[in-house]
């Protein structure tokens, strides 16, 4: 059967003719008529608003089955990494930490670094945050490596102290356990 183009010009008005051939020929790749007609209507949305792309003059069928066929190869592909779960029972046992934690934490410890004195945020930066040695900070910093262990050691305790924390607590630990407790009373896994 060869099919001649509309008089319009516009290949849009040609496709309605093409529906009968492209629903055959999806009922025959997904060997189901809902996820077929599903896929017709994928492929006219993506020529229908890609219609730029079509060479005026080529075969509009043969390039609306080249859609199609794609189309449904990339679905394809996209179910093969999915899970099924119809019930939501396997997303209903997984969580996710929040982001913002973290970024809270941050700003807790800015808030708590800001004040600090200059030397205790210099010792902190050179020996906590670059991991200098003590003995390599104290040559950058021009004083005793005794006076570099000292800074560093009331440095951490003032910082503990504005935060709060107990000694040797992580910035985190308190919400990480907290969201975990309260995670594990629900029944619920780790993604």
């Amino acid at each position: 059967m060869t099919l001649t183009p509309l008089v319009s010009g516009d290949p849009r008005d040609e496709m309605p003719v093409h529906l009968p051939a492209l629903r055959a020929f999806a009922i025959s790749l997904t060997r189901n008529v809902s996820e077929a007609d599903d896929l017709v209507q994928d492929t006219i949305v993506k020529a229908w608003s890609n219609i730029d792309k079509f060479t005026v003059g080529t075969d509009l069928r043969a390039w609306m089955f080249t859609i199609l066929r794609n189309t449904f190869f990339s679905h394809r592909r996209k179910r093969k990494r999915e899970v099924a779960d119809p019930d939501g029972i396997h997303a209903a046992g997984l969580f996710e930490k929040p982001e913002h934690d973290g970024r809270l934490a941050f700003n807790d410890f800015l808030g708590a670094f800001d004040q600090l004195s200059p030397e205790h945020r210099e010792v902190l930066i050179l020996v906590g945050a670059n991991g200098y040695s003590c003995e390599e900070a104290a040559a950058m910093m021009g004083v005793a490596v005794g006076t570099v262990k000292s800074r560093t050691n009331r440095a951490r305790a003032k910082l503990t102290a504005l935060l709060g924390m107990a000694e040797g607590e992580d910035i985190l630990s308190g919400d990480v356990g907290s969201t975990l407790a309260v995670m594990s009373r629900s029944g619920t896994q780790a993604a």
